[in-house]
């Protein structure tokens, strides 16, 4: 598999295992993480675990868009060819926060961010045909909303109202995607992972860090999880599936909202808008 592979939150949890996986399949795969030290550190565990010295380091804050376009800047200055983005990384925040250009921090890291990273990933992706986008959504999404008159969750905020519509956003987003990129050889997938035994989440105090805490041992591996995008990323199978919402290496039948023409259209709009707002 001589592929180059770019994964978000790739120092933990899903993305490390996914990276591990394709590293062992022989791809070059860049791990995007945001704290340099833990990132490097990652890189060098996967390099002598999977053979493999094509394992690359990349820094960036999805909360800021700013940083995001250095990243794509920095990939496309070392790389000339891009054949599957991994938009994992994912948050989870009790108590209402902002992002560096103003948005509410999930929507901003889960949601605006990959649609700004593969906006600006689109040529290395056309140009490396047939090419995969891959993104996580979560089983989350079944009981998620977009609240377009209050996308940013000003009234009534709650950790999992943010958390399930950023995951319904992942999936109309996918979608969406997939129907914009119809006969150009990209394909775009979403995948729910499983309820992950990771590091997820518990960057909150109180109650969800409990909790998530007590529920931990009940939880699949990180390793299991792993399963489904390793197999949406590198399968024959799969090369020419695309708009299509994945769970344990099956197709699955998605939120209808997430199937909602209209409002794949509306989400897409208002996001090139709010990327568009920091230039």
């Amino acid at each position: 598999m001589n592929r180059v592979v770019m994964i978000t939150g790739g120092t933990s949890g899903i993305g490390k295992e996914t990276a591990l996986g394709l590293a062992r399949l022989d791809a070059t795969v860049a791990i995007v993480g945001r704290n340099r030290e833990k990132t490097a550190s990652v890189v060098e565990e996967l390099k002598t675990i999977a053979g493999n010295d094509r394992i690359i380091p990349y820094i960036c804050d999805l909360a800021s868009l700013a940083d995001v376009r250095k990243l794509a800047s920095d990939f496309h200055s070392d790389q000339s060819r891009l054949d599957v983005l991994f938009n994992n990384a994912g948050a989870i925040n009790s108590k209402r926060q902002l992002s560096k250009d103003g948005y509410e921090l999930t929507f901003a890291v889960n949601h605006l961010a990959h649609f700004l990273l593969t906006d600006l990933m689109m040529d290395l992706l056309k140009e490396s045909v047939p090419s995969r986008v891959i993104v996580t959504s979560s089983a989350a999404a079944n009981m998620g909303h977009m609240h377009f008159d209050d996308l940013m969750l000003e009234k009534g905020y709650s950790g999992f109202k943010a958390y399930s519509q950023s995951k319904l956003a992942n999936q109309l987003f996918t979608f969406e995607l997939a129907r914009r990129l119809q006969k150009t050889g990209v394909t775009a997938n979403c995948l729910h992972p499983g309820v992950v035994r990771s590091g997820f989440g518990m960057n909150n105090k109180g109650a969800m860090k409990i909790g998530y805490s007590l529920f931990s041992p009940f939880l699949i591996s990180a390793k299991k999880a792993a399963v489904t995008p390793v197999y949406l990323a590198s399968s024959p199978e799969v090369r020419d599936v695309t708009g299509k919402y994945f769970s344990k290496g099956k197709e699955k039948e998605p939120p209808k909202e997430a199937t909602d023409l209209d409002s794949a259209t509306r989400l897409w709009e208002i996001s090139e808008r709010l990327v568009k707002k920091e230039l």
